[in-house]
Parts: C-alpha cells; sequence; structure tokens
C-alpha cells in the first residue's frame, strides 16, 4: 500500500524520545520513584523504576539515526519529539523536576538543532510549580523548541486549576504550541489487569484535560493558545454527546467557570489522527474539523500506529484532505511554515 501511493509532506506530532544515558536521579535526589535506563544489550534498556520493570525500548527510542531511517521507511518527513510522560516527574520536588526536564529538553533541542528539517522539539516543564515552570518554557523558547508537552492533570490538579493559568498565559503570549498527553492514569489501582490503565484510563484522561480547559474557561480566556491533545482526544469525542447534555440539563454544575456551551470549543483545539479505527477517524474529523486533525503515532510504542499514516492513507484518496491530516494542521498548531523542511 504505502510504496504507490504518491508521498504527500507528513508530519507526525506524536513521537517520543529519551537520552541514551539518564543520570541515576535516585541516587543524585536522595528520593525514590524515578526511570532508569538498565542497557541489558546491544540496541536494547530496560526502563526501571525503583527496580520494577516499567517497558523495554530499542535503540529507536534514543538513536536519532535510527529514527531517521525507520522514517525513511515509513515515508515521514519531520518527526514532533516529545518525552516519554513517565519523565513529567511532577511529583517530585520542583527543583529535582527542573533538573530533570532541562536534561530532558537540552538533548531534544540538540537533537533537534542537529536534524532541524527533520525534527521538531517539545519540552518538558515542572509544572507542580507555575513559576518554574514559565522560566524553563522561556528557557525552551530560546533553545529552538516549539512548545511543550504537558499531563493531563498535575498531582491533583486539573488543567482548569486556578494556579496553572499564567503558564497556559505564558505559552500563549510566547506563542509556544501544548501537546496533552495522559499519563498518570485515574483509577489506576483499580485496574491491575489486562493493561487496563492504557485501554480505559488514558482515554479517560485525555477527555478530563479537554473538559477541565473547556469548563474551565482557559480556551475562552485564551483565544490563541494552541493545544492538541493525544489519542483522538481520548473518550471526548465519542462522549461529547453526553457532555453536552449534562451542561444543558445542569448549567449549575457544569457553567460555574465558563458560561459558553461545550460545542463553541470544536475546531477550537487539534487532536492527533491515533486512534486505530476509520469510523472514528471519520467521526473526529467531522467533529473537530480537518485541519484540526494532526498525524500522531505514537512512534516508537507498540500501542502507536505502526506503519505511520496508514490509516489516513486508507481513510481517502483525496489529496487536499491527505494533505491536512498528515501536515497541515500539524503546521497550524506548531505555527510553522512549510518552506521551513523543503528550502535547501
Amino acid at each position: 500500500m504505502c510504496a504507490h501511493h504518491h508521498h504527500t509532506f507528513t508530519i507526525d506530532i506524536h513521537t517520543h524520545i529519551l537520552p541514551e544515558h539518564l543520570p541515576d536521579f535516585k541516587k543524585k535526589f536522595g528520593y525514590g520513584g524515578f526511570i532508569f535506563l538498565e542497557h541489558h544489550a546491544p540496541c536494547r534498556a530496560r526502563m526501571m523504576q525503583d527496580g520494577r520493570f516499567f517497558r523495554e525500548i530499542e535503540d529507536n527510542c534514543w538513536d536519532a539515526n535510527t529514527r531517521l531511517r525507520e522514517c525513511g521507511v515509513h515515508h515521514v518527513d519531520v518527526q514532533v519529539l516529545s518525552t516519554v510522560p513517565v519523565m513529567f516527574s511532577y511529583w517530585a520536588k520542583p527543583e529535582h523536576t527542573l533538573y530533570i526536564s532541562k536534561f530532558l529538553n537540552d538533548h531534544i533541542a540538540e537533537v533537534v538543532h542537529r536534524y532541524p528539517k527533520r525534527f521538531i522539539g517539545l519540552g518538558t516543564v515542572p509544572l507542580q510549580d507555575t513559576e518554574l515552570a514559565i522560566s524553563e518554557l522561556e528557557r525552551c523558547k530560546s533553545i529552538g523548541l516549539a512548545g511543550v508537552e504537558i499531563g493531563t492533570h498535575v498531582n491533583d490538579l486539573n488543567l482548569d486549576a486556578p494556579q496553572l493559568f499564567p503558564f497556559f498565559e505564558a505559552c500563549q503570549d510566547l506563542g509556544m504550541a501544548v501537546f496533552v498527553h495522559p499519563w498518570d492514569m485515574m483509577g489506576k489501582e483499580k485496574m491491575p489487569k489486562y493493561w487496563l490503565p492504557w485501554l480505559v484510563g488514558m482515554p479517560a484522561e485525555s477527555s478530563l484535560a479537554i473538559c477541565s480547559l473547556i469548563f474551565g474557561g482557559v480556551f475562552e480566556r485564551l483565544p490563541n493558545l494552541r493545544v492538541a491533545v493525544a489519542h483522538g482526544g481520548g473518550s471526548f469525542a465519542a462522549t461529547f454527546g453526553r457532555i453536552a447534555h449534562g451542561f444543558d440539563v445542569r448549567p449549575d454544575l457544569c457553567a460555574i467557570d465558563n458560561p459558553y456551551h461545550p460545542s463553541r470549543y470544536l475546531g477550537r483545539f487539534w487532536v492527533d489522527s491515533l486512534v486505530h479505527d476509520i469510523n472514528m477517524l471519520d467521526f473526529i474529523i467531522r467533529m473537530f474539523g480537518a485541519d484540526r486533525v494532526a498525524l500522531g503515532t505514537d512512534y516508537p510504542f507498540p500501542l502507536g500506529e505502526l506503519t505511520p499514516g496508514e490509516l489516513i492513507h486508507q481513510y481517502t484518496d483525496d489529496e487536499e484532505l491527505k494533505a491536512k491530516l498528515l501536515h497541515g494542521a500539524a503546521l497550524q498548531w506548531l505555527n510553522i511554515d512549510k518552506s521551513l523542511f523543503l528550502a535547501d
């Protein structure tokens, strides 16, 4: 399939990268919870958390050349790089999370600097401390990152929390794109089996984040804030009828921070295309608009789209529509011009 279709310039907004070697943060900071990489075989490592196995990764998670080779096979021209959400570390002491964030952000900036036509970088920030988060956001911009990746919540705060608002305001003022990614899944203690935190909790986390931004008035108060949400917005689109009806029948509960109907914000934010289902892709394109749905694959992880762009190519042969989904929406979200990647 892939070899035959006319190649459309392609940006993948949802890919994760780690440095090959992480410091031993537990030793450095004197307490646990941090990820450590155990390189136990060539081109492979175990992500370990306090001696517990978290996930096996391969060198495509850290090696830019391996990524570029696989992008060549997959016809992906540009990858947007962000850290693996388990690295957010919002639960740690803010100055330690700042240290980790700087380490990760410098690595991503360095990869982008080496291959500016192939990679766009997003930073991570210590969101549990708004001032520190804003100062690292400013530094991210200064080292050439295009935005930040944040979690769907910050410890006990949802994204409508008043203390987070100045951070979103700074993102708008600095023109930094925001990528919201589920992490630390709600109810995970009640879902010990079947990988359910990833299958049930993650989609709910994305919907929680969108609902918080809508009902909390963040989108309303920051009209130029550019937000994209992972996994097609999770369960938001599928449950939007319920959300809207809830607002209609109980405005006394839903409209306390923002008086406007949730439908006002459809098309106000971006989602990636990672829904693994052609009917759902059609549904989110109808709901959000084709210029608000951008290719995202979760490369290099197995829950992602294993052949980037396959679903979009199956969905349509319309070149104009395909162009929106494969790069147009992404460029709008990032506020970047396509010519930057095509020039010599």
